[in-house]
């Protein structure tokens, strides 16, 4: 899977797609939280109350999507401290991958790279 990672994003520019930032919401962990508040300055509970919900899974995500720190040229407002799931994502290069199946087919739907490299490790397999 590294390999076909590596091969992928040599070709693919995420910043003439950022689909992912504008129909999903990564999860914030406190590390997150605390780094981008920090990078904000602001306090983590304000950063939390102006950007964040917990969802029906008790995690912290995105009040709404888009994104609130993605740009009109699809960069993004925090991407040194953007959070873990943001800088791991479509998340193709996982070392367990196999343990994320259910994880990659969602990400198929809004990634065509993630898609490149599920159609690419199809060819890989024996029928």
């Amino acid at each position: 899977m590294q390999k076909l990672h590596d091969a992928e994003f040599k070709k693919t520019d995420c910043l003439k797609c950022a689909n992912c930032c504008k129909t999903t919401g990564p999860l914030f962990t406190s590390a997150d939280i605390e780094r981008i508040s920090k990078h904000l300055r602001q306090k983590p509970q304000q950063f939390i109350d102006q950007y964040l919900r917990i969802d029906e899974d008790k995690d912290y995500v995105l009040q709404s999507v888009p994104c609130a720190f993605l740009d009109s040229d699809n960069t993004c407002f925090i991407y040194d401290v953007r959070p873990k799931a943001c800088r791991e994502f479509p998340h193709t290069d996982r070392k367990k991958f196999q343990q994320i199946s259910d994880l990659t087919l969602k990400n198929v739907a809004i990634c065509p790279a993630a898609f490149n490299i599920v159609e690419e490790m199809k060819k890989k397999m024996p029928l």
